[in-house]
């Protein structure tokens, strides 16, 4: 298991596959499901085979999603990270800012802080020029966690015909949001 980020009280380390049952406990959840077409996954061999698809990117592209576990509990928060993204966008492949928690997590900053740390590992261990990120335009949590971490909104496009809000965020920017951010 390779950690890649500890704060205070997280750690955001490689997807394994002992994960199953916290990949299921939260992909299966309809709330979670809301903004993301409403297809909650309905069998652990749907988790096992999700986590065997997050593990392919980390050989493929060197980074995918991470696992974000509770310091004090050893608890599967819910995932967050990077990843190369080559579907969302059909015109043009990017690399993603995204972040899924367990609904018992959420509203603790739990999001923004896994985001942040993201970001930072993103502009200074992988040296990507650009990060993007989009969320469903109804989803005002996800929204205001993308804009709180210094993205910024470009446009709504639309995916499968849903509206969806288009972020990007530059290192330059970024740069001078942290020396913004406290």
């Amino acid at each position: 298991m390779k950690v890649y980020i500890e704060t205070d009280r997280l750690l955001l380390r490689d997807i394994e596959e002992s994960d199953a049952a916290g990949i299921f406990a939260l992909d299966s959840d309809p709330e979670v499901h809301q903004y993301l077409g409403n297809h909650p996954i309905t069998s652990m061999q749907q988790a096992e085979e999700m986590i065997c698809l997050i593990r392919q990117q980390y050989v493929d592209k060197g980074v995918g999603r991470w696992a974000v576990i509770d310091k004090a509990s050893n608890e599967f928060v819910g995932w967050s990270g990077l990843k190369y993204e080559l579907n969302l966008r059909k015109e043009f492949s990017y690399f993603d800012l995204g972040f899924r928690l367990r609904p018992k997590y959420w509203g603790q900053g739990i999001a923004t802080e896994s985001a942040r740390e993201s970001l930072k590992f993103g502009f200074t261990k992988m040296n990507l020029t650009q990060i993007c990120a989009a969320a469903d335009i109804a989803n005002f949590a996800s929204n205001a966690v993308l804009k709180k971490v210094g993205l910024q909104f470009k446009e709504v496009f639309q995916y499968e015909e849903i509206p969806v809000n288009w972020y990007v965020l530059n290192r330059e920017d970024w740069l001078k949001h942290v020396s913004r951010t406290p």
